[in-house]
């Protein structure tokens, strides 16, 4: 039986800003599946951890810039490196994202030693992991893919090696998290069009069902609670700004917005001109748990006001939302990428347009003032991130993903246990050149490396 399946390659890994991907490891793991994981960065010293301490124990971290550089060439020099690596750092010249090539040849080492039947390699953002990952199939044949999010696709990154579309186009697979987002993916990349698959991220439902059914909701009535990065695709602006409009009404109410960020201090002042110091908190940032207590006892609904930054990034399918869903919680939020596949407008929540304050008033207003709907749209926002949401299923959705369009080690028992031996089989049997990719020779006389690069 191989040791492992495949490989994730991760920028950060774990880190408690994007817990989805602990949960996306974790619930593999339930499904039966090993990978090996390799994190660019160390996380050790982050303060908030919100994973199982023996996570970090699992995890390979690279060694830091000025080390990893040093390591690659004493591998050069010892003759252990692939020439394709070799050449390539040579004729490297000022072209930016060259740490990628390092993280690719430091990475490709160690899965020769660790990790020798693993022939796929996912990593999640189209962007470090992702180009490292696009390296390692240049020098080592692997196939790979990666999990598009957010600001990762909306933003042009017009630095980086490879760009999208070569990025695009040699994966295998394509996961991104909302039905919006597989539309742009697919628009925008045609020729990939048929490896990109939705998978929601996942979220363990158990701990907010837990938390809820015993809370003393006695708090709850007019707390409104919103958590997240105090940056500009939050829309904290907004939801203050409704604040506002909120206690000009004469509406009984209590704002908390939990977390840190560049505008804190813009957005205390905004809450000093406006006088609203009495009804709306900044908390800082919190654990988990006590998140989980405001959810669960202090709050009656949820707002998260997201809105397109000048440059194009926005939130896709906040992590916040599905966990008040999971909470029981009615959300109001803006119509904006994958926020209505959480929040079915009238159903688990309420929707806006972006950038309206005066409309999000109205919104929070109705609930505020309707116990009883906020209770019948908190019941329908668990039902439906059960449905969608729970890890268990997500999990499952993923797994199939990779079956069909990675190149995941085959399992006889983990593919008898989910029902996915036709999905091994179509893969055997129409597999794309991006999982039939044969290493090309690299000659040092006649190394070209924008040919290498583009495979022609």
């Amino acid at each position: 039986m191989s040791c492992y399946h495949l490989a994730y390659v991760f920028e950060r890994f774990p880190t408690f800003t994007q817990t989805f991907c602990v949960r996306e490891i974790l619930g593999l793991e339930q499904q039966g599946v090993r990978p090996l994981i390799f994190s660019i960065h160390n996380t050790r010293d982050e303060s908030i951890k919100h994973f199982p301490a023996e996570l970090l124990d699992r995890v390979v971290f690279l060694p830091d810039e000025e080390g990893l550089v040093q390591q690659i060439k004493a591998w050069k020099d010892a003759n252990q490196l692939p020439q394709s690596v070799v050449l390539t750092l040579r004729h490297w010249a000022d072209r930016p994202d060259k740490m990628r090539v390092y993280e690719a040849a430091w990475i490709g080492k160690k899965l020769q030693e660790l990790g020798p039947e693993i022939k796929h390699v996912h990593s999640h953002f189209a962007g470090v992991g992702a180009r490292t990952c696009w390296w390692l199939r240049k020098f080592h044949g692997h196939s790979y893919s990666f999990t598009a999010h957010a600001n990762d696709i909306f933003c042009q990154q017009t630095d980086a090696i490879p760009p999208a579309l070569q990025l695009a186009n040699d994966a295998s697979l394509i996961v991104t998290v909302s039905d919006f987002t597989a539309a742009d993916l697919k628009s925008r990349f045609p020729a990939a069009a048929a490896r990109v698959q939705r998978v929601y991220n996942g979220l363990d439902l158990e701990p907010f069902i837990s938390e809820r059914l015993k809370a003393d909701r006695s708090k709850a009535a007019g707390g409104i609670l919103s958590v997240g990065r105090l940056i500009e695709k939050k829309g904290y602006d907004d939801l203050i700004s409704a604040c506002g409009l909120l206690r000009d009404r004469g509406v009984s109410f209590h704002c908390r917005i939990v977390g840190e960020g560049p505008l804190e201090e813009d957005l205390k002042f905004q809450i000093l001109k406006l006088h609203l110091h009495d009804c709306v908190t900044f908390t800082g940032p919190l654990g988990m748990p006590e998140i989980m207590r405001l959810l669960t006892e202090e709050t009656q609904v949820f707002a998260l006001a997201c809105k397109t930054e000048q440059d194009g990034g926005k939130d896709n399918l906040p992590t916040v939302l599905m966990e008040a869903m999971a909470a029981s919680l009615p959300c109001v939020s803006t119509r904006l990428a994958g926020v209505p596949e959480m929040v079915i407008d009238g159903i688990t929540g309420l929707l806006c347009n972006e950038q309206q304050p005066e409309q999000l008033t109205g919104l929070l207003a109705a609930l505020l003032a309707d116990p009883t709907r906020c209770q019948q749209m908190g019941d329908a926002g668990l039902a439906h991130a059960k449905e969608n949401f729970a890890k268990e299923v997500t999990s499952k959705y993923l797994l199939r993903a990779f079956a069909r369009h990675s190149g995941i080690v085959f399992d006889y028992a983990l593919a008898s246990r989910h029902g996915l031996l036709c999905r091994f089989l179509q893969r055997a049997l129409f597999a794309p050149m991006q999982l039939r990719h044969k290493i090309e020779k690299a000659r040092d006389k006649t190394f070209d490396l924008l040919r290498f690069m583009s495979g022609t």
